[in-house]
C-alpha cells in the first residue's frame, strides 16, 4: 500500500510541475520600452523623458539641429517655444488608431505670428520628406477655431458633408469645424458662438481617430470634424511649432481593429 501511495503522489506531483511549466511558457514577453503601454491598450508615443522616437525639425536647421532648444522636455511635458517654424515628427507611420494628447498654450508669440492667435498643429498621415510643412491632414489648433481640418501638400484629399476637396485642385482646403464663429487673428480670441478649448492656461484633451481613410476630431468631449476618403489614409505624426509657446503632455494612441 506505501509503494501505491508513493507513486500515485509521485505521478501528482508530475501534473502540478507539467502545470507550472505550461503556464510560465504561456507569460507575455515583456513589453519593449519604446513601445510601452500603460496595461490598457495604449502605446506612449512620448515616454515624458526624452524625444526617443521623434525626430525634430526646423525650417532653418534641419533635422535633429536644434541648438535654441525649440523643444525640450520638461516634467514629463514637451514644451515648445514657438520661436521657429518646425515640429517634432515619430520615426514610424501608423494608420488605424485612436490618438489622444493634451496641450495648453504657453504666453509666448513669435514672428511673423507675433501678437496673433496662437497657432499649432497635430499632422498626420505625413509622407514624403521634411519640410515645413509636409504633405499630410493637420488637426488644427489655433485660438478660436482648434478642430478644423486643413489639407497640406498638393494632391491630399478628404470628403465632408458629401463635398470633396482636393489641395492644389480646390480653393478652401481649410474646413471649419462644427458651430464655427465669427474669427479674429488675435492672441486670446475666443470663438463668441461656441468655443471648444478650455480656459487659456488650462489643459485641453484632442482626440483623433483615423480608420482608415475615416476620419474624426474631438476636443474636450465635442465631435469638432468628420470626413472620409481621406488621402493620404497612412502616415507618421508630428506636433508643429507655429510662432506660438505650446506644451503637450500624455501623447498616446491605441490601434483600432480591423475590419
Amino acid at each position: 500500500m506505501s509503494g501505491s501511495l508513493e507513486a500515485y503522489m509521485s505521478i501528482i506531483r508530475s501534473i502540478f510541475l507539467l502545470s507550472a511549466l505550461s503556464g510560465a511558457q504561456a507569460l507575455p514577453e515583456p513589453l519593449l520600452a519604446a513601445d510601452a503601454g500603460n496595461g490598457s491598450g495604449w502605446i506612449r508615443l512620448f515616454n515624458g523623458r526624452n524625444l526617443e522616437g521623434f525626430d525634430t525639425f526646423l525650417k532653418t536647421k534641419g533635422l535633429n539641429n536644434d541648438p535654441e532648444k525649440v523643444f525640450q522636455v520638461q516634467d514629463g511635458m514637451l514644451h515648445i517655444s514657438g520661436a521657429e517654424y518646425g515640429y517634432v515628427i515619430t520615426r514610424k507611420e501608423y494608420e488605424k488608431y485612436h490618438l489622444r494628447a493634451e496641450f495648453k498654450w504657453g504666453e509666448g508669440t513669435f514672428a511673423p505670428r507675433a501678437g496673433r492667435a496662437r497657432d499649432s498643429g497635430i499632422l498626420f498621415h505625413v509622407v514624403g520628406p521634411n519640410d515645413v510643412w509636409p504633405k499630410s491632414i493637420e488637426y488644427q489648433m489655433i485660438e478660436g477655431r482648434t478642430g478644423e481640418i486643413i489639407l497640406v501638400g498638393d494632391g491630399t484629399s478628404i470628403t465632408v458633408g458629401g463635398v470633396t476637396v482636393t489641395r492644389g485642385k480646390d480653393k478652401g482646403t481649410h474646413i471649419a469645424r462644427y458651430n464655427q464663429g465669427p474669427w479674429q487673428d488675435v492672441a486670446g480670441y475666443r470663438d463668441p458662438k461656441m468655443e471648444y478649448e478650455n480656459p487659456h492656461g488650462e489643459w485641453n484633451v484632442m482626440e483623433l481617430f483615423a480608420d482608415g481613410d475615416t476620419i474624426k476630431f474631438v476636443v474636450n468631449d465635442k465631435v469638432a470634424n468628420k470626413g472620409i476618403g481621406a488621402n493620404p489614409a497612412r502616415g507618421k505624426i508630428l506636433f508643429q511649432c507655429e510662432g506660438a509657446e505650446v506644451w503637450f503632455r500624455n501623447m498616446e494612441l491605441r490601434p483600432l481593429s480591423k475590419k
